[in-house]
């Protein structure tokens, strides 16, 4: 049920790549915090279960299915929020793609630039029309969901996942020094593993899994509602001198070596 009070009530929030996984745990918890939502995903039959069941709930929820790597769906998005809601204070560009798995030299191109386009393209077209409707309420959060793969962590065979999340980190710089002069905050989060979708494509048997599992400090890996604080944090107030930065929410996977 959504709160009538929270830390971000009367907050508009943008959240993409939010059928499932992380993305789905961060547009829950925001609305339980308060917000109303313009929330998107490719598949469209899933992404309306999942916005009525979140309205079933009390969340105020605009579902708007389409891909991020396209421009006219990107600034959709920012439409909706300001036609239904009045305005946009809160974005988080979480869609991803995992992209082409195996040696470099075998990735064809094409796969290459779909990775890309996704997963850096997204986020620029995101901020290209996300960051006027901030700064048309004055200020606000803008956050990617990158990851510490190519940040702080090497891993072969995902060559392009990790230039594409690698890209996003120098991308939210910018925009932080951009546009910080007039109120309007960007980070990233960089989840460590955690229990989604993606993350079975990964590791897909239990032998896997304990083997990812135990690259972590902590020895596990997180929920998705645990990376879904983390963005609270970041989207809050109690993040109102948080900007530029890479959160690393990654269990201690980037400094653990037993």
């Amino acid at each position: 049920m959504a709160k009538t009070r929270g830390v971000l009530t009367g907050k508009v929030a943008i959240v993409t790549g939010a059928s499932a996984g992380i993305g789905r745990a961060i547009a829950e918890l925001f609305s339980a915090e308060g917000a109303k939502l313009v929330i998107t995903a490719r598949g469209e039959e899933r992404l309306r279960s999942v916005t009525d069941a979140m309205a079933a709930d009390g969340a105020d929820v605009v579902g708007l299915a389409g891909d991020v790597s396209e421009e006219s769906h990107a600034r959709a998005l920012v439409e909706a929020a300001e036609r239904r809601f009045g305005g946009l204070d809160i974005a988080v560009n979480n869609a991803a793609a995992m992209g082409p798995m195996g040696p470099t030299p075998g990735i064809a191109t094409s796969d290459w630039n779909s990775t890309i386009a996704t997963n850096l393209t997204g986020g620029f077209l995101a901020a290209k029309y996300q960051v006027p409707a901030l700064l048309r309420r004055g200020a606000g959060s803008l956050i990617f969901v990158g990851s510490f793969v190519g940040y702080t962590v090497a891993m072969p065979g995902v060559a392009a996942y990790a230039a594409s999340k690698a890209g996003l980190i120098g991308l939210m710089k910018s925009l932080a020094v951009e546009f910080g002069p007039q109120g309007l905050r960007v980070n990233a989060l960089l989840p460590g593993g955690t229990q989604t979708e993606m993350a079975d494509v990964f590791a897909p048997d239990e032998q896997s899994k304990a083997f990812v599992r135990n690259l972590f400090a902590l020895k596990r890996i997180a929920t998705p509602q645990e990376q879904a604080q983390a963005a609270l944090f970041l989207a809050s107030d109690a993040a109102s001198f948080v900007t530029g930065s890479a959160m690393l929410a990654d269990g201690g996977v980037s400094i653990n070596r037993t």
